[in-house]
């Protein structure tokens, strides 16, 4: 009887896990609206104007380079070729 009754339930298994998947979902859901933070502070400058800022101390800093016979510019293997200068 028990594989027969598995046999009709295999052909309507979508119809039965979909509703109990949305359930547990919505559940989900809503624990984690009541647990989590709901506060994000806001930036105190746009990503472009903290751009053009940087792009201002970088124009202010062209005289204070490193010298070229240092050769701090060329990585040392190939795994430091795209981390950034002040890594």
């Amino acid at each position: 009887m028990l594989p027969a009754l598995f046999a009709i339930a295999r052909g309507y298994i979508p119809y039965i896990t979909l509703p109990i998947s949305i359930v547990i979902g919505v559940i989900g859901y809503n624990i984690e609206g009541l647990l989590s933070d709901k506060y994000t502070p806001t930036k105190k400058l746009s990503t472009e104007e903290e751009r053009l800022e940087r792009q201002l101390k970088e124009m202010e800093d062209k005289l204070a380079v490193d010298s070229l016979k240092s050769r701090k510019f060329v990585p040392k293997t190939v795994f430091e070729k795209n981390l950034p200068h002040n890594y």
